[in-house]
């Protein structure tokens, strides 16, 4: 079996190993691939396995030797499943590897807006509260998380294991799922997705992304929030309309957001949210602590070689 990675920096920019994944077969591992080099690193290939780069229907055509895509991710929209699904073609992804490091960052991005962490950091650093005649100075809102309302949209893996970690804080968690009420904890109260804009104090984002979900964060459901609310994505960036978004915090008709990840990545130096107010964006790393990475690999591989011994698991259907 011939196998190629067409972008594994991110999962593995050095400080682990591809050693079980050669053991497999034949094995040729790329940083990163463009799309006009895809079809010549991927000729004569029977496993693709893509973290970003996208394999679409005339790929697949071009590649008659293909027979398994592996996605380095939990999301999967870099393939075109249907037409995979069309030539046979097996598509498995990377559930929950990255599961407790997204809750991590979802309220690392909380706690730096609710503390103002940043911001007191650098007016520490630039001498700030050396000069203040008081042992303790703040000069922004500082918020309190206990009994406060979050929204999770999408109740899978991430998004309860951050319900969880909310109900840790004392908070008040509100879902829209397409879980049924009787299969909710006690803790957790469902809601429409109308009604959770409206109610909630944080929003926060799990959910994939289709059809149905692509900028449902949009100038229409942020008009129904508080001027306190604040917006967390660690989903998807398409799941925002960055314009909306931007406007409802230039205009503070919402308190703040904390995104991981944007529509286009890396982004246009003209996004608008790189310069809107209040608006505290990582650049995807939610996923890209060490041990997730560990594990994302150790899935992979578990992921090819049970596809090897003609048992495949994580089958995207």
């Amino acid at each position: 079996m011939r196998t190629v990675v067409l972008d594994g920096y991110t999962a593995n920019p050095g400080d682990l190993c591809w050693d079980k994944l050669k053991e497999l077969g034949e094995c040729v591992i790329y940083d990163r691939t463009a799309p006009a080099e895809v079809l010549e690193r991927a000729a004569g290939a029977e496993a693709l396995l893509t973290n970003k780069v996208v394999i679409n229907s005339e790929m697949m055509a071009a590649l008659p030797d293909l027979k398994y895509i592996g996605v380095l991710a939990t999301g999967y929209n870099v393939v075109d499943i249907a037409a995979a699904r069309e030539r046979g073609i097996i598509v498995t992804n990377i559930p929950a590897y990255s599961t407790p490091s997204v809750g991590q960052m979802v309220f690392a991005h909380i706690l730096n807006i609710t503390q103002q962490v940043r911001h007191y950091s650098e007016e520490v650093s630039r001498g700030d509260w050396s000069k203040n005649p008081d042992f303790c100075f703040y000069n922004t809102p500082l918020i309190e998380l206990l009994g406060k309302k979050i929204g999770i949209i999408g109740l899978g893996q991430t998004g309860y294991n951050t319900a969880r970690i909310a109900i840790g804080f004392g908070m008040k968690v509100w879902a829209y799922t397409s879980k049924s009420r009787l299969q909710l904890p006690p803790e957790i109260r469902k809601a429409d997705l109308d009604q959770l804009f409206h109610e909630c104090d944080i929003v926060s984002l799990h959910c994939p992304l289709n059809d149905s979900t692509r900028e449902m964060v949009n100038a229409s459901r942020l008009s129904l929030m508080k001027p306190t609310s604040i917006i967390i994505n660690t989903g998807r960036g398409p799941l925002i309309n960055e314009q909306d978004l931007a406007n409802a915090l230039n205009t503070g008709q919402i308190y703040a957001a904390g995104l991981d990840v944007l529509s286009e990545e890396p982004p246009r130096s003209d996004n608008p949210l790189l310069t809107a107010r209040n608006c505290f964006i990582t650049p995807h790393i939610a996923w890209a602590n060490f041990e997730a990475r560990q594990r994302l690999i150790h899935i992979a591989v578990s992921n090819l070689k049970a596809y090897a011994e003609g048992k495949p698991i994580n089958i995207i259907k």
